[in-house]
Protein backbone atom coordinates (compact mmCIF):
# COMPACT_ATOMS: atom_id res chain seq x y z
CA UNK A 1 0.00 0.00 0.00
CA UNK A 2 2.82 2.35 0.81
CA UNK A 3 4.28 1.63 -2.63
CA UNK A 4 0.98 2.51 -4.33
CA UNK A 5 0.70 5.71 -2.25
CA UNK A 6 4.18 6.73 -3.18
CA UNK A 7 3.38 6.14 -6.86
CA UNK A 8 0.20 8.19 -6.49
CA UNK A 9 2.04 11.08 -4.87
CA UNK A 10 4.69 10.99 -7.60
CA UNK A 11 2.00 11.02 -10.26
CA UNK A 12 0.35 14.05 -8.69
CA UNK A 13 3.68 15.86 -8.43
CA UNK A 14 4.47 15.10 -12.07
CA UNK A 15 1.01 16.24 -13.15
CA UNK A 16 1.38 19.46 -11.22
CA UNK A 17 4.84 20.05 -12.67
CA UNK A 18 3.53 19.43 -16.18
CA UNK A 19 0.68 21.85 -15.63
CA UNK A 20 3.07 24.52 -14.40
CA UNK A 21 5.35 23.92 -17.37
CA UNK A 22 2.47 24.22 -19.84
CA UNK A 23 1.26 27.35 -18.07
CA UNK A 24 4.75 28.79 -18.29
CA UNK A 25 4.91 28.08 -22.02
CA UNK A 26 1.52 29.66 -22.55
CA UNK A 27 2.52 32.72 -20.55
CA UNK A 28 5.78 33.03 -22.52
CA UNK A 29 3.94 32.62 -25.82
CA UNK A 30 1.39 35.23 -24.78
CA UNK A 31 4.16 37.63 -23.81
CA UNK A 32 5.95 37.09 -27.14
CA UNK A 33 2.75 37.70 -29.12
CA UNK A 34 1.96 40.78 -27.06
CA UNK A 35 5.49 42.10 -27.49
CA UNK A 36 5.42 41.48 -31.25
CA UNK A 37 2.05 43.20 -31.54
CA UNK A 38 3.30 46.18 -29.55
CA UNK A 39 6.48 46.37 -31.64
CA UNK A 40 4.51 46.20 -34.90
CA UNK A 41 2.18 48.88 -33.59
CA UNK A 42 5.14 51.06 -32.61
CA UNK A 43 6.69 50.65 -36.05
CA UNK A 44 3.68 52.12 -37.81
CA UNK A 45 2.80 51.81 -41.50
CA UNK A 46 5.39 51.24 -44.20
CA UNK A 47 6.22 54.49 -45.98
CA UNK A 48 5.33 55.12 -49.59
CA UNK A 49 8.50 55.33 -51.65
CA UNK A 50 8.53 58.00 -54.35
CA UNK A 51 11.26 57.75 -56.99
CA UNK A 52 12.25 60.77 -59.11
CA UNK A 53 14.29 60.33 -62.29
CA UNK A 54 16.79 62.80 -63.66
CA UNK A 55 17.64 64.31 -67.03
CA UNK A 56 17.87 62.16 -70.18
CA UNK A 57 15.86 59.42 -68.46
CA UNK A 58 12.28 58.56 -67.54
CA UNK A 59 10.54 56.61 -64.79
CA UNK A 60 11.39 53.27 -66.42
CA UNK A 61 15.00 53.76 -65.34
CA UNK A 62 13.78 52.79 -61.86
CA UNK A 63 12.18 49.49 -62.96
CA UNK A 64 14.75 47.15 -61.41
CA UNK A 65 14.54 49.05 -58.11
CA UNK A 66 10.74 49.23 -58.19
CA UNK A 67 10.36 45.46 -58.62
CA UNK A 68 12.58 44.82 -55.60
CA UNK A 69 10.75 47.30 -53.40
CA UNK A 70 7.36 45.95 -54.41
CA UNK A 71 8.56 42.43 -53.66
CA UNK A 72 9.29 43.66 -50.12
CA UNK A 73 5.74 44.94 -49.79
CA UNK A 74 6.25 48.66 -50.34
CA UNK A 75 3.93 50.99 -52.20
CA UNK A 76 6.08 52.66 -54.87
CA UNK A 77 5.43 55.59 -57.20
CA UNK A 78 7.69 56.99 -59.93
CA UNK A 79 5.94 60.10 -61.28
CA UNK A 80 7.37 61.83 -64.36
CA UNK A 81 9.80 64.67 -63.81
CA UNK A 82 9.02 67.48 -66.31
CA UNK A 83 12.70 68.57 -66.61
CA UNK A 84 11.65 72.17 -67.23
CA UNK A 85 13.39 73.90 -64.33
CA UNK A 86 14.14 73.49 -60.64
CA UNK A 87 11.21 75.57 -59.37
CA UNK A 88 8.68 74.19 -61.85
CA UNK A 89 9.74 70.58 -61.38
CA UNK A 90 9.84 70.88 -57.59
CA UNK A 91 6.34 72.38 -57.49
CA UNK A 92 5.06 69.61 -59.75
CA UNK A 93 6.45 67.01 -57.35
CA UNK A 94 5.26 68.94 -54.29
CA UNK A 95 1.70 68.85 -55.67
CA UNK A 96 2.00 65.11 -56.26
CA UNK A 97 3.30 64.47 -52.74
CA UNK A 98 0.29 66.31 -51.32
CA UNK A 99 -1.93 63.48 -52.60
CA UNK A 100 -0.09 60.83 -50.55
CA UNK A 101 -1.21 60.04 -47.01
CA UNK A 102 1.24 58.78 -44.42
CA UNK A 103 5.05 58.73 -44.35
CA UNK A 104 7.09 59.11 -47.53
CA UNK A 105 10.66 58.25 -48.48
CA UNK A 106 11.68 60.53 -51.35
CA UNK A 107 14.41 59.33 -53.72
CA UNK A 108 16.12 61.29 -56.48
CA UNK A 109 18.59 60.26 -59.16
CA UNK A 110 20.95 62.81 -60.73
CA UNK A 111 18.99 66.05 -61.42
CA UNK A 112 16.16 64.44 -59.45
CA UNK A 113 18.25 65.30 -56.39
CA UNK A 114 17.77 69.00 -57.13
CA UNK A 115 14.02 68.42 -57.37
CA UNK A 116 13.54 66.43 -54.16
CA UNK A 117 15.73 68.86 -52.21
CA UNK A 118 13.24 71.62 -53.00
CA UNK A 119 9.97 69.66 -53.16
CA UNK A 120 10.25 68.15 -49.66
CA UNK A 121 10.56 71.48 -47.87
CA UNK A 122 7.63 72.02 -45.50
CA UNK A 123 6.11 68.55 -46.03
CA UNK A 124 5.99 66.76 -42.64
CA UNK A 125 5.20 63.41 -44.31
CA UNK A 126 8.62 63.20 -45.97
CA UNK A 127 10.66 61.29 -43.42
CA UNK A 128 13.80 60.51 -45.43
CA UNK A 129 15.64 61.67 -48.55
CA UNK A 130 17.75 59.31 -50.65
CA UNK A 131 20.19 60.65 -53.25
CA UNK A 132 21.35 58.20 -55.93
CA UNK A 133 24.30 59.55 -57.94
CA UNK A 134 22.54 62.85 -57.39
CA UNK A 135 22.96 66.55 -56.88
CA UNK A 136 22.55 67.50 -53.21
CA UNK A 137 22.51 71.29 -53.54
CA UNK A 138 22.88 73.98 -50.93
CA UNK A 139 20.80 77.13 -51.23
CA UNK A 140 21.73 79.11 -54.32
CA UNK A 141 23.70 76.36 -56.05
CA UNK A 142 23.00 75.33 -59.64
CA UNK A 143 23.57 72.16 -61.65
CA UNK A 144 26.20 73.87 -63.79
CA UNK A 145 27.98 75.22 -60.72
CA UNK A 146 28.10 71.79 -59.07
CA UNK A 147 29.32 70.12 -62.27
CA UNK A 148 32.29 72.50 -62.38
CA UNK A 149 33.09 72.36 -58.64
CA UNK A 150 35.55 69.49 -59.05
CA UNK A 151 37.33 68.18 -62.16
CA UNK A 152 36.12 65.15 -64.05
CA UNK A 153 32.57 65.90 -65.23
CA UNK A 154 31.92 65.07 -68.88
CA UNK A 155 29.12 67.65 -69.07
CA UNK A 156 31.40 70.65 -68.65
CA UNK A 157 32.86 70.27 -72.16
CA UNK A 158 31.80 72.26 -75.23
CA UNK A 159 28.04 71.52 -75.50
CA UNK A 160 28.30 71.04 -79.26
CA UNK A 161 30.46 67.98 -78.67
CA UNK A 162 27.88 66.00 -76.72
CA UNK A 163 24.47 67.73 -76.99
CA UNK A 164 21.80 68.20 -79.64
CA UNK A 165 19.97 71.46 -78.89
CA UNK A 166 16.35 71.66 -80.05
CA UNK A 167 13.98 74.61 -79.70
CA UNK A 168 10.76 73.82 -77.88
CA UNK A 169 7.42 75.67 -78.24
CA UNK A 170 7.26 78.80 -76.13
CA UNK A 171 10.89 78.57 -75.07
CA UNK A 172 12.55 81.78 -73.85
CA UNK A 173 15.13 83.18 -76.22
CA UNK A 174 18.33 81.20 -75.95
CA UNK A 175 16.78 78.23 -74.20
CA UNK A 176 16.65 74.77 -75.74
CA UNK A 177 15.80 71.17 -75.03
CA UNK A 178 19.12 69.35 -74.67
CA UNK A 179 19.47 65.75 -75.89
CA UNK A 180 22.63 63.71 -75.45
CA UNK A 181 24.13 62.86 -78.82
CA UNK A 182 24.15 59.27 -80.01
CA UNK A 183 26.26 58.00 -82.89
CA UNK A 184 24.75 55.46 -85.33
CA UNK A 185 26.47 52.63 -83.44
CA UNK A 186 25.26 53.99 -80.10
CA UNK A 187 28.77 54.54 -78.73
CA UNK A 188 29.07 58.32 -79.02
CA UNK A 189 30.58 60.06 -76.02
CA UNK A 190 27.43 62.04 -75.23
CA UNK A 191 25.27 59.13 -74.13
CA UNK A 192 27.18 55.87 -73.84
CA UNK A 193 30.52 57.10 -72.51
CA UNK A 194 29.35 60.06 -70.47
CA UNK A 195 25.91 59.18 -69.15
CA UNK A 196 25.64 55.39 -69.43
CA UNK A 197 29.15 54.12 -68.81
CA UNK A 198 28.99 50.62 -67.38
CA UNK A 199 25.62 49.87 -68.99
CA UNK A 200 25.66 47.04 -71.58
CA UNK A 201 25.74 48.56 -75.08
CA UNK A 202 22.42 47.07 -76.21
CA UNK A 203 20.66 48.45 -73.14
CA UNK A 204 22.41 51.81 -73.54
CA UNK A 205 21.03 52.09 -77.08
CA UNK A 206 17.50 51.49 -75.77
CA UNK A 207 17.94 54.14 -73.09
CA UNK A 208 19.33 56.61 -75.62
CA UNK A 209 16.39 56.09 -77.96
CA UNK A 210 13.91 56.95 -75.19
CA UNK A 211 15.81 59.75 -73.47
CA UNK A 212 13.82 62.76 -72.29
CA UNK A 213 15.36 66.20 -72.89
CA UNK A 214 16.47 68.61 -70.21
CA UNK A 215 15.81 72.35 -70.59
CA UNK A 216 19.21 74.06 -70.70
CA UNK A 217 17.91 76.90 -68.49
CA UNK A 218 17.25 74.39 -65.69
CA UNK A 219 20.99 73.97 -65.32
CA UNK A 220 21.49 77.60 -64.28
CA UNK A 221 18.46 77.91 -61.96
CA UNK A 222 19.51 78.24 -58.31
CA UNK A 223 18.21 75.82 -55.72
CA UNK A 224 16.20 77.02 -52.74
CA UNK A 225 16.41 76.21 -49.04
CA UNK A 226 17.44 72.53 -48.87
CA UNK A 227 15.15 69.98 -47.26
CA UNK A 228 18.17 67.97 -46.10
CA UNK A 229 18.74 70.56 -43.39
CA UNK A 230 15.77 69.14 -41.48
CA UNK A 231 15.16 65.67 -43.03
CA UNK A 232 17.59 62.73 -42.61
CA UNK A 233 19.33 61.77 -45.82
CA UNK A 234 21.14 58.85 -47.46
CA UNK A 235 23.45 58.94 -50.49
CA UNK A 236 24.63 56.36 -53.01
CA UNK A 237 27.90 57.55 -54.54
CA UNK A 238 28.96 55.97 -57.83
CA UNK A 239 32.75 55.88 -57.82
CA UNK A 240 32.92 55.65 -61.64
CA UNK A 241 30.40 58.43 -62.33
CA UNK A 242 31.37 60.57 -65.34
CA UNK A 243 28.56 63.12 -64.92
CA UNK A 244 28.88 64.09 -61.25
CA UNK A 245 32.41 63.20 -60.10
CA UNK A 246 32.48 60.91 -57.08
CA UNK A 247 34.52 63.48 -55.14
CA UNK A 248 31.78 66.06 -55.62
CA UNK A 249 29.03 63.60 -54.72
CA UNK A 250 30.87 62.71 -51.53
CA UNK A 251 31.47 66.35 -50.62
CA UNK A 252 27.78 67.19 -51.03
CA UNK A 253 26.74 64.09 -49.06
CA UNK A 254 29.08 64.91 -46.18
CA UNK A 255 27.81 68.48 -46.10
CA UNK A 256 24.23 67.20 -45.88
CA UNK A 257 25.12 64.77 -43.10
CA UNK A 258 23.96 61.87 -45.25
CA UNK A 259 24.57 58.17 -44.62
CA UNK A 260 26.96 57.37 -47.48
CA UNK A 261 27.24 54.14 -49.48
CA UNK A 262 29.89 53.97 -52.19
CA UNK A 263 29.36 51.62 -55.12
CA UNK A 264 31.54 50.70 -58.09
CA UNK A 265 29.20 52.10 -60.74
CA UNK A 266 28.81 54.85 -63.28
CA UNK A 267 26.08 57.47 -63.29
CA UNK A 268 23.29 54.90 -63.73
CA UNK A 269 23.77 52.84 -60.58
CA UNK A 270 19.99 52.47 -60.36
CA UNK A 271 20.27 50.33 -63.52
CA UNK A 272 23.64 48.64 -63.10
CA UNK A 273 23.55 48.11 -59.31
CA UNK A 274 19.84 48.11 -58.40
CA UNK A 275 20.36 45.78 -55.43
CA UNK A 276 22.69 48.22 -53.70
CA UNK A 277 20.41 51.18 -54.43
CA UNK A 278 17.40 49.25 -53.14
CA UNK A 279 19.20 48.29 -49.92
CA UNK A 280 19.98 51.94 -49.20
CA UNK A 281 16.34 52.91 -49.82
CA UNK A 282 15.23 50.13 -47.46
CA UNK A 283 17.61 51.43 -44.79
CA UNK A 284 16.00 54.85 -45.13
CA UNK A 285 12.51 53.32 -45.06
CA UNK A 286 13.23 51.40 -41.85
CA UNK A 287 14.62 54.55 -40.24
CA UNK A 288 11.53 56.47 -41.36
CA UNK A 289 9.28 53.99 -39.57
CA UNK A 290 11.26 54.41 -36.35
CA UNK A 291 11.18 58.21 -36.49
Amino acid sequence: MRFRGTRLRKSRVLAAASALAVTGVLVSATQVVAQATTTAKDRGPKPTIVLVHGAWADASSWNAVISRLQHDGYTVAAPPNPLRGVGYDAQTLKNYLATIQGPVVLVGHSYGGMVITNAAVGNPNVKALVYDNAYIPAKGETVFQINAAKPGSCVTADPSTFLNLVQYPGSPQGDYDAYLKVAPNGTYQGFADCFANGVPSAQARLLAAGQRPFAVSAGSEPSGTPAWQTIPSWAVVGTADHVIPAAEQSAMAVRAGAHITKVDAGHLSLITRPGVVTDVILDAARAAVRS
